[in-house]
Order: structure tokens, then C-alpha cells, then sequence
């Protein structure tokens, strides 16, 4: 069986503008939207999870790889999602979460992670690599061949798991990867630029040709058969309140160099908070994996503060409100570690950015217990009355629309869901020919 990935890039060697949305994310909720929106359009599904969301020791989120599988699987069934169209994607896997390690323990950490998703399921890897470690040079560019090196080297191991994978189900599909050194950093950066240098074509053409060499010491002669995407800088990125916009000018010698390689395409990371029509012409110019996590779980957060504010209006005084905001706020100053050394500034800035940065930070804690306890509340209450039309007009106006016209249902959990698929939307008309947006 051919994999979907490869079966797009197939498509886009004749002449079609398509391309894959990555959801990155490990949000129940995200997923569960992102799975109905596919449902809905009877079309696949990339999910990805990141190496410090889910590893070996089982990450920020407590998961290891099959406890990830196993989730997502569940929301599929639970809303009859045909698992066969999920594509399951490894984000990041390399030794970056130990990366202040020596070389010695952090790629043998990286090689028993990347041996773990193969072996889970995933079928997307995303060799990452670029990162210096604890006993390389401080001041010097970390040199291609090392990454190249580096990176060869996990590939075999995710070749080595698969041939296990294969003994128990001879029907897998094997795995496609992904390879490049200029990765933005995972989740947004962390300092304000209006202007992102663009990955020059002089360092893409030297991430190939050095992979293709290195693939030769490390035997992997045919690794390129399954390589399917260079991660590249195309100028996109955001920070706590700025974005830098696409400029297909300013990406388009970049663009053009990708010609020369047509089993190729370029995966975008950091595309999270840029337009429809941005979208769309990275599409049509080569960024062939759109990737996507922190605006995702941003909506979400969008939403569930607008519920919390019909909530606190609607509900008598006697009855135990969520207090969702509180409740996140409070949790986020007792737990720092995922946002403080992301956020910048005086007391103020830092309780803004808490709850609106781009970067979203916020992710990191809807997963705890006192976290999701008030989100369940929160629905509970506000299941228990009826949200009026026109609060619902003030507080989620495009919402309103559609449950004015029959087309959701006034429900909290599905108001929730329903403004992360407002940017579902966008990916979906970058991606998909012919795909025309429904709401505006």
C-alpha cells in the first residue's frame, strides 16, 4: 500500500496544488475536531505528536507513543473515524529534549525514541537533528555533515524497527521521512521578528547533497526512495504578539531550487496564524506538509474563555461556577516551568501573555487535572441552560451563525470544537483543489 504522503506528492507531480495539513497536537479536543472535519470531507488525517510531548519517559503530557496511538484511536472510534485514514507523524524526534546531554547519551535517548514511534505505529518521522549538544563547539555553526550524520544514523534505527513492525503485520505501511536542518524552533520563537531570514537555496542544496552522501557511509543507499520533505524556512514565524507574514518574493528562489527535485516537497513548520490565501501559496510554491499546533490549541483557549464569560453571566450565584480562567491562571504561576522561560517582561506582560500569546503556552496545561476538571464543569453548566442567541451573537459570533441555522448544535463542547476548526478551514482551502471556505 502506497503511503497517503507519497500518493500527494505523486498528485503534485502533475501539475496539482495539493498539499497535507500536520495537526500537531495532543489536545483531546483538538483531535477530536480535527478527526470530525476529516469525517466530514471523508479524507485522511495527519496527527503529530513532539518529542517532548510524548517519548519514552513519557513527556509533558505523561504519553508514551502506543499511549498516544491509543488516544487518538479512541476519539476515531468514538466518533466513527476510519483509523485506516489517520496518518500518525513524530515531530521533532532527534535528541532535542536532551540536548544539553553529551552526544553519547542523548542520540542513544534519540535512538530508543525514534525506535518507539516506528514501532507505535507512525508512519511520519521527522528526523531532527539540528541541534547542537552538550560536548559540541558553542560558538561554531553546527557543521551539515554532523546533522547529516546524525540524522542517518536515527534512520537506521527507524528502518531496523520497522522490519520488526513488518514480522507482526506484513500489511504495514512503512514509514516516510522527513530531513532538513533549518527547523524553526518547535511551538514559535521566543523574541519578536519582523523579518525571518528565508533558508538560502545554497543551504538546501547542500542539506541534499550531504544527506545523499552520508546516506552512502551509513548503507542507505535508497533512503532517499522514502524521504519525503526538507524542513526549510519559507519566512514564516510568530512570537508572543507579532507574526511574520509569507512573502512568496522574498522565498522564491528557494522555491524555484525545489524543481530540481520532484519527489520532493518542503515542509512548513511554524505556518500557525498566517492566512488562508498565505497558505495557499506556500501550497502552490512547494511547502507540500503544512504544519500547524499552537493555533489550534490558541482557538480552543478562545473559545473556552468566551464560554467561561457566558458561563459567569448565566449561571445563579448559588450554583459552583468553573472559574476556568482563574483556575488556568492560577495553575500556570504554581507550575511555571512551560512558560517562564518563554515570556519576557513586567508583571503585567507577563499575566497577558499568560493568557493571549501566540505561543500559546497556555497548551502545556490543559491536560492537568484541576485544568480539565474546570473545562468539564464549565460544559456541564453550560449544558444545563440554554446559551441564548444573543449572547451567543456577542461572545462567538460566527458560532452564532451557525447554530442560528441549524448547522451546530448550542452545546459548549461543540462551540468549543467549532471555533478550532475556523482554522481547520484555512488549511483545508490551502491544501485540498477546488475547496471552497463554508464561513467566513
Amino acid at each position: 500500500m502506497q503511503h497517503p504522503l507519497k500518493a500527494m506528492i505523486e498528485k503534485r507531480k502533475r501539475g496539482i496544488h495539493c498539499a497535507v495539513p500536520s495537526y500537531c497536537t495532543a489536545n483531546e479536543l483538538v483531535i477530536e475536531a480535527v478527526l470530525e472535519e476529516a469525517l466530514r470531507h471523508d479524507d485522511i488525517a495527519l496527527i503529530e505528536a513532539t518529542a517532548n510531548q510524548v517519548n519514552q519517559f513519557g513527556g509533558y503530557t505523561g504519553m508514551k507513543p502506543p499511549d498516544f496511538v491509543r488516544m487518538v484511536l479512541a476519539i476515531a472510534h468514538r466518533i466513527g473515524f476510519d483509523e485506516a485514514k489517520i496518518i500518525l507523524g513524530g515531530d521533532h524526534l532527534g535528541p532535542l529534549t536532551w540536548c544539553r546531554e553529551t552526544e553519547e547519551t542523548a542520540m542513544k535517548k534519540a535512538e530508543v525514541l525514534v525506535a518507539s514511534y516506528v514501532k507505535a505505529g507512525f508512519t511520519k518521522i521527522h528526523l531532527d537533528t539540528s541541534m547542537k549538544l552538550g560536548d559540541d563547539p558553542k560558538e561554531e555553526k553546527l557543521p551539515t555533515r554532523v546533522i547529516a550524520s546524525r540524522g542517518a544514523r536515527l534512520l537506521k534505527v527507524c528502518e531496523e524497527a520497522f522490519k520488526e513492525v513488518k514480522k507482526l503485520n506484513p500489511h504495514a505501511v512503512k514509514p516516510v521521512y522527513i530531513i532538513g536542518s533549518e527547523v524553526p524552533i518547535p511551538g514559535g520563537s521566543q523574541e519578536a521578528e519582523e523579518d525571518v531570514m528565508v533558508t538560502t537555496v545554497e543551504d538546501f542544496e547542500d542539506t541534499v547533497e550531504t544527506y545523499t552522501d552520508v546516506f552512502q557511509e551509513y548503507d542507505l543507499e535508497n533512503a532517499w526512495d522514502d524521504i519525503i520533505a526538507v524542513v526549510v524556512q519559507p519566512g514564516v514565524e510568530f512570537s508572543d504578539s507579532s507574526i511574520c507574514k509569507y512573502d512568496r518574493m522574498k522565498a522564491r528562489e528557494l522555491c524555484m531550487a525545489l524543481k530540481k527535485y520532484n519527489s520532493l516537497v518542503f515542509e512548513g513548520h511554524s505556518t500557525d496564524y498566517q492566512s488562508a490565501k498565505a497558505l495557499r501559496e506556500m501550497v502552490e510554491d512547494g511547502v507540500g506538509i503544512l504544519k500547524v499546533g499552537p493555533a489550534l490549541t490558541f482557538a480552543l483557549r478562545e473559545a473556552l474563555f468566551a464560554l467561561n464569560k457566558m458561563e459567569e453571566e448565566l449561571i445563579d450565584e448559588e450554583c459552583k461556577c468553573s472559574g476556568f480562567i482563574q483556575v488556568l491562571e492560577k495553575v500556570m504561576l504554581e507550575k511555571p516551568d512551560n512558560w517562564k522561560k518563554h515570556y519576557h517582561g513586567s508583571e503585567k506582560y507577563l499575566k497577558l501573555a499568560r493568557k493571549y500569546s501566540f505561543s500559546d503556552r497556555c497548551r502545556y496545561y490543559l491536560g492537568e487535572k484541576e485544568v480539565t476538571e474546570s473545562i468539564e464543569l464549565l460544559f456541564h453548566n453550560l449544558d444545563m441552560v440554554e446559551i441564548p442567541l444573543n449572547m451567543l451573537y456577542q461572545y462567538m459570533p460566527v458560532q452564532h451563525k451557525k447554530v442560528r441555522d441549524g448547522i451546530l448544535k448550542n452545546t459548549a463542547r461543540s462551540l468549543a470544537k467549532d471555533v478550532v476548526t475556523s482554522i481547520i478551514y484555512d488549511y483545508e482551502y490551502a491544501s485540498k483543489e477546488n475547496y471552497e471556505i463554508g464561513w467566513s
